[in-house]
């Protein structure tokens, strides 16, 4: 599962800053997965400058990509977020799996929060909010409605605007990434178990007072 790769593609090409990345799945193997890239940029409602109006602003469309490679189980899913989310120099990755919806008196932020996931805009203009490269997108919107679907987001430092953050995260090169391999692993998955679950990635530096002066002090390892 190319992730990492796919939004090191997307970055080159949109040059904007990311704001946040999320990959949701419904939990049945070999199902397209929804890759949605969240960008931190602005644009006028309209091309043209009217002098003496002021045109409003509104957010860059998100990008959202269809990915067909063939995957067996979720953990093969989280650990190529869980790459992706080290590399960038997430300070975490979080993993909420939603039980589904399509059943008598399921709240409707549920149903809202499903099409949310899978890029799905119903009643509204869909280009408002993200620019879709996905040919099944509705068709995976109703199968999470039986059966579930788990939706994971990071945040980077490399390529957004989380490196503006001071957190002294102390697993970051000079870039806001990390290149050595992801320590955290991927966590057994049941999908009859609806929750949220949250991988640390950054360790902060401790800091102490010694004799009136702050001194951050790195753990050991």
């Amino acid at each position: 599962m190319q992730i990492l790769q796919t939004i090191q593609a997307q970055v080159a090409a949109m040059r904007l800053p990311l704001y946040a990345v999320t990959l949701s799945a419904v939990a049945k193997p070999d199902t397209p997965v929804m890759l949605i890239l969240h960008w931190h940029g602005f644009h006028r409602e309209a091309p043209v400058r009217i002098p003496g109006v002021d045109i409003p602003l509104r957010s860059v469309a998100g990008s959202a990509l269809q990915i067909d490679t063939p995957w067996k189980e979720v953990e093969a899913l989280e650990d190529a977020m869980l790459d992706a989310a080290w590399k960038l120099g997430a300070w975490d990755l979080e993993r909420v799996t939603y039980r589904p919806w399509w059943r008598l008196n399921a709240p409707l932020e549920e149903t809202v929060t499903c099409h949310r996931a899978f890029a799905s805009y119903p009643g509204e203009t869909a280009d408002r909010y993200v620019v879709l490269n996905a040919g099944d997108h509705a068709e995976l919107v109703s199968l999470a409605a039986t059966r579930g679907y788990v939706r994971w987001l990071f945040r980077p430092r490399a390529y957004g605007i989380w490196k503006e953050v001071d957190d002294d995260d102390i697993t970051l090169e000079a870039d806001n990434r990390r290149s050595t391999p992801c320590p955290v692993k991927p966590a057994a998955f049941d999908r009859h178990r609806p929750g949220k679950r949250l991988y640390r990635l950054g360790r902060a530096a401790t800091f102490v007072v010694r004799g009136g002066r702050g001194f951050r002090v790195r753990p050991a390892d």
